[in-house]
């Protein structure tokens, strides 16, 4: 039985609002998937694109990498942002001298805002319903 030579891969986790994106990286041709599509399909607005690519651009490794993302829960720009967390994360464990460029690029703070919950006797968080005097 022959062993296959095993790449080396590196797999992290993002998070943004209520989004979740595992991300794997290995040395490559540059193919970006995201849930089995390619980021073009994916990313919906150039905004998007711009914050997953984003930690890529900070180390100057766009095209030199394979990274497959599987991202579930939110919408696009918390998808976008967990996709971006996570890549921060899996390129530090690929080589520890990335953390200061993506530092310093604030790509490894996870953003920790989250939508307040609705409170009792209130329309909303924090609306109040319309005041009458008489």
């Amino acid at each position: 039985m022959s062993a296959k030579p095993k790449t080396e891969e590196f797999i992290a986790t993002g998070r943004r609002k209520t989004s979740t994106a595992r991300v794997r990286i290995r040395p490559g041709s540059g193919d970006f998937i995201i849930n089995n599509r390619d980021i073009s399909d994916y990313c919906s607005t150039e905004q998007q694109k711009k914050a997953v690519l984003g930690p890529l651009v900070s180390v100057e490794k766009v095209g030199e990498l394979d990274i497959t993302v599987i991202v579930r829960g939110g919408g696009g720009t918390g998808q976008s942002g967990a996709i971006r967390h996570g890549l921060s994360r899996a390129l530090e464990k690929m080589d520890g001298e990335l953390r200061s460029p993506l530092k310093k690029a604030g790509h490894l703070r996870r953003d920790p805002r989250k939508i307040e919950r609705k409170k009792p006797g209130r329309p909303g968080a924090r609306k109040r319903f319309q005041f009458s005097k008489r």
